[in-house]
């Protein structure tokens, strides 16, 4: 009988076997972390509501109608952190990690974020994020390096179908006359009370409207590509030289806004066409301004959100060939209660080794342990019973072809070791 409660609406959880493909891609990311030099960050999953206001941006979907907002018992106003960069600025400011060291602060971070969203299949009122960032630099280079790091990990996956959008959304040099131009464009639109406010506030956020009479109306509305300072495009020249040096494809996306008010010049976005509506896997993008914003001092940043559901979702609509390490490599089948307290010291020594090993519980006849063998995806099982122990051998069986073989019980670890190495 199940139990009468469920999980929340709109959450979403992982179990195994899936769970397992869920744990190993973040695995994979971490390596890639690790591997550019960037270090971990564990952080609070609920902050002071006002780090999300005025740091994402209270024209924001995400901050205006999405945030998870609750009065403590202080009466202070906490939100549930519905995105990390804002989080992690804080907390490298707060840890004065920029004055430690050699810039930039170079740090990545995962969990669940929450936004109220209405749910359906990629989109979560909790989700699951991959974030990294690097703080202190303006260097063209860090920007293409974070590309990379998302890039290569997509690719590690043996995702083929991702495509990487670019654009520069400019800096506080150039985008104040492209705004005011964009304004007079939007004006005089025929748009909702909604959006005529949003032209006001956040001007650029009314090209990223996904809904098809406002993208109809838009679709001849200036763009930032085209009013960029010399600073501005010598830097998105720079960006897009690098990534061809390092063999990484783009598509230049003049309309590429993003849905956070914090992004300056280099913006960007990972795309799978097999997901629909919600083909966006992951994206980023500088924030120079952000620091100063949240009452940091000048320090410029860039960084990406990685969207772990939405990457298994690709993976499983690809078919793709990426695969988890096994949870159970051998798996132990005792014929008896002293066979059993053997295997089970046999068992902790394979796990020693590093070989993922299980066996059965309960004092199992031996049909009963081989379905457990079987069920566990295990490629041996090491059959143990009193004339074993005994003859100071444990049977090794292959699981697929069947071959069974009789091993020295000292020879037990570093023969299973040579096998699963094949």
């Amino acid at each position: 009988m199940s139990s009468s409660f469920q999980a929340p609406k709109g959450v979403s959880e992982y179990v195994p076997p899936r769970a397992d493909l869920f744990y190993a891609i973040r695995e994979a990311f971490a390596e890639q972390a690790r591997l550019a030099g960037y270090g971990y960050l564990e952080l609070a999953v609920f902050e002071d509501t006002n780090l999300f206001r005025r740091g994402v941006g209270e024209s924001t979907d995400v901050v205006s109608k999405e945030m998870y907002t609750f009065e403590d018992r202080g009466g202070r106003s906490l939100t549930l952190r519905p995105e990390f960069t804002a989080t992690v600025l804080r907390s490298v400011l707060e840890n004065n990690l920029h004055k430690t060291g050699a810039l930039p602060v170079k740090v990545w971070t995962t969990g669940p974020a929450f936004r109220a969203e209405r749910p359906q299949q990629g989109r979560y009122r909790q989700f699951y994020q991959l974030d990294l960032e690097a703080i202190g630099s303006e260097d063209p280079q860090v920007d293409a390096e974070t590309i990379a790091i998302a890039a290569n990990w997509y690719r590690s996956l043996g995702l083929s179908r991702v495509r990487l959008l670019l654009n520069s959304l400019g800096c506080k040099e150039c985008r104040p006359a492209y705004r005011a131009l964009l304004q007079d464009f939007l004006r005089g639109l025929d748009l909702d009370e909604a959006t005529r406010a949003r032209i006001e506030i956040n001007p650029l956020r009314v090209l990223d409207d996904k809904r098809p009479q406002v993208r109809a109306q838009v679709q001849d509305a200036p763009l930032m590509a085209d009013h960029l300072c010399p600073a501005c495009k010598a830097h998105h020249d720079r960006v897009r030289e690098l990534l061809a040096d390092l063999g990484i494809g783009w598509e230049d996306d003049p309309r590429l806004v993003r849905g956070l008010d914090y992004y300056t010049r280099t913006t960007y976005e990972f795309d799978h066409p097999l997901l629909g509506a919600q083909s966006g896997i992951g994206g980023g993008g500088r924030y120079d301004g952000l620091s100063e914003d949240i009452g940091g001092p000048p320090l410029p940043g860039i960084g990406f959100g990685l969207g772990l559901d939405r990457t298994v979702l690709a993976l499983e609509a690809e078919g793709a060939a990426f695969a988890p390490k096994p949870r159970c490599e051998a798996f132990g089948v005792a014929l008896g209660e002293a066979a059993e307290r053997r295997l089970f010291a046999l068992v902790a020594e394979l796990r020693r080794a590093g070989i993922a090993a299980d066996m059965a519980f309960g004092g199992k006849k031996l049909k009963g342990a081989m379905k457990d063998a079987d069920r566990s995806g295990a490629r041996y099982a090491v059959i143990l019973g009193e004339r074993d122990i005994a003859d100071g051998v444990a049977q090794v069986k292959d699981l697929a072809e069947g071959e069974q073989t009789a091993v020295p019980l000292t020879d037990l670890t570093s023969t299973l070791k040579e096998r699963l190495s094949r």
